[in-house]
């Protein structure tokens, strides 16, 4: 069985739940300046490259993600969300962005492949939207212009994607995506990556919004992203980051009405507020009730959380959601759908 038919056989049976953050876990962690470049030779000022901490200190990772296992969950994310070419540019590290990778992914793989009791449970490559894009001009006086072209960004995405496949990773997770035009370049990273190795490499893909209108940065609304890249026909679709569950649930269940594919929220733990412990409002049982809501609505085939959420929080989810059954996607209509944005 592929890792794509075991996916699929255990999301009809239940609500599979998805891991955390990792940035939240890692300053818990408490890591010294020092602790983040190690022996790479990199200037010692690293602090806050958590995407580093995969090579220099991957006891900390392995950790983290035994803490999610713990928890519940059933699909491990690496932690690899700026640990592209460009997003390394910022510490001089743009030249080990294969090797953090491959750690990445292989300390996941093994925390995963130790356990070996039946439970089904998968590598995401996370794979993040760096801080250029594609579908706005940084110059308001230059519409026209654009610090990075396509091309470079499919570039950036498929060294990052190759060096997750070769780790290990079941799937490739592009998350957060702001700018609709860079989730394309992502896709067509792996699709070139899916030629090249002669293999299926499943798509997670999840959006993220920026005002409660509904909109990412791009200025796509849910119902236009999905028709914008349903045809990657990827593994599951869905909402992360954004707000809280309370301000994401109409959005959800938009997209849970149209999209053929499973779908996975996973939500900040509220607003962000800096006097909490997590830097964010909810504390697991909220963030857990709300996220029980969606499931017995019938919009979600995996839930979990995204920043300011803890094991806490994942364990709560996986114990409320565990006894409702999961969504059943609509069937596809087959109906041409356009997106004029």
């Amino acid at each position: 069985m592929t890792k794509r038919e075991e996916f699929e056989a255990a999301a009809k049976q239940f609500i599979l739940i998805k891991d955390g953050p990792y940035g939240t876990a890692i300053q818990r962690a408490k890591l010294a300046p020092e602790d983040y470049a190690g022996d790479t030779g990199l200037a010692d000022d690293q602090k806050g490259n958590n995407d580093l901490v995969n090579l220099t200190q991957p006891q900390v990772i392995r950790t983290i993600c035994d803490s999610y296992i713990d928890a519940g969950a059933h699909i491990l994310a690496t932690n690899t969300f700026n640990a592209n070419r460009i997003s390394q540019a910022d510490y001089g590290a743009e030249g080990l962005v294969r090797d953090i990778n491959i750690s990445a992914a292989r300390i996941i793989r093994e925390a995963i492949d130790e356990r070996n009791d039946g439970v089904p449970r998968f590598v995401a490559g996370a794979v993040g939207p760096t801080h250029k894009t594609l579908s706005l001009s940084p110059d308001v006086e230059d519409p026209g212009f654009r610090e990075v072209t396509f091309d470079e960004i499919v570039d950036v995405y498929r060294e990052q994607c190759a060096a997750l496949v070769e780790g290990g990773a079941d799937f490739i997770l592009i998350e957060t995506v702001f700018d609709t035009l860079n989730c394309k370049a992502a896709i067509m990273a792996v699709k070139q990556l899916e030629r090249e190795l002669n293999r299926d490499i499943p798509l997670m893909i999840s959006l993220t919004l920026t005002d409660l209108s509904g909109r990412n940065l791009s200025g796509h609304t849910v119902e236009a992203f999905w028709y914008t890249v349903s045809h990657a026909k990827p593994l599951t679709i869905g909402l992360n980051c954004s707000f809280g569950a309370e301000q994401l649930r109409p959005h959800v269940q938009l997209l849970s009405d149209i999209a053929d594919s499973w779908l996975m929220a996973y939500p900040n733990a509220g607003l962000p507020n800096p006097m909490a412990e997590t830097g964010f409002d909810e504390t697991p049982p909220i963030t857990s009730s709300l996220l029980k809501e969606f499931a017995e609505a019938g919009y979600v085939n995996v839930a979990g959380g995204c920043c300011g959420t803890t094991p806490a929080h994942i364990k709560a989810i996986a114990e409320q959601v565990k006894s409702v059954p999961p969504r059943v996607p609509p069937s596809a209509d087959h109906k041409l759908r356009l997106s004029g944005l």
